[in-house]
């Protein structure tokens, strides 16, 4: 299932397959040509667009915590009800984007409470499935107040007794955000390193054990030479497929 490329890209592929090859066409993007950059989610292609090809599903991107984040929040909204209508599911990239959110040397932009915050407005809106980072810490909020009062709205008991410091409690927490699990969660294999297949495998059980349903690899797979990409697709499979490891 293909679910990064755009529409244009998978026009060129699904008008030879189009019902053999299910897909995920995405949305909106980020596009790197305004000088200076700047980060915004933009629609590149249409629901309509998307169902005519034959797809699956629809994808997009919302960068919450950023300036544009309403805009796009009601745009996916839009396109998510339409896509509902037509029978497709929506899956949603819910990426955390402020500089704000880097404090004292940390970046909450992986923190549990965070991204759980995030996960739980993409059910809101409709989500069948949401992406996110693999946690790395968490109390974002609690550092963020320190910064700017009055920042979000939580509760202590977000970090002592609805989530420990363990990987697992703090993925278990975005699924917990996401409808109790009944949102499937997907999590992010992380940037490209020297050691891909070990961190693909780690982040594939840490996701399985928490109750999320599947990891998107991205860059582990898709810039590296095609046997190693394979080799790291296997495993993640494996994880998936093997009887012995359980939700925790």
């Amino acid at each position: 299932m293909l679910s990064r490329p755009l529409l244009g890209f998978q026009r060129t592929l699904l008008g030879r397959y189009p019902h053999k090859t299910p897909c995920i066409v995405k949305l909106n993007h980020n596009e790197l040509l305004t000088y200076p950059n700047h980060h915004d989610q933009i629609f590149l292609g249409t629901v309509q667009q998307a169902y005519d090809m034959g797809a699956a599903a629809v994808g997009s991107t919302i960068y919450f915590g950023s300036e544009e984040s309403d805009r796009q929040i009601q745009g996916v909204s839009k396109a998510f009800a339409l896509a509902h209508e037509l029978g497709m599911a929506a899956v949603l990239w819910c990426c955390l984007r402020n500089s704000a959110f880097k404090v004292g040397g940390v970046d909450y932009h992986e923190s549990a409470d965070l991204t759980g915050q995030a996960n739980h407005l993409g059910a809101t809106l409709g989500a069948d499935i949401v992406k996110q980072k693999l946690p790395a810490n968490n109390g974002g909020y609690l550092a963020l107040n320190k910064e700017k009062q009055d920042y979000g709205k939580y509760n202590d008991k977000m970090y002592t007794e609805l989530c420990a410091d363990h990987p697992m409690n703090l993925c278990r927490y975005q699924v917990a955000n996401g409808y109790s699990g009944r949102l499937g969660l997907i999590n992010s294999g992380g940037a490209s390193s020297e050691n891909d297949l070990a961190d693909a495998v780690k982040t594939a059980v840490i996701n399985k054990k928490a109750g999320g349903m599947g990891l998107i690899s991205g860059c582990k797979t898709f810039q590296c030479p095609l046997a190693d990409g394979i080799k790291i697709f296997n495993a993640i499979q494996d994880v998936y497929l093997s009887e012995d490891i359980n939700v925790a």
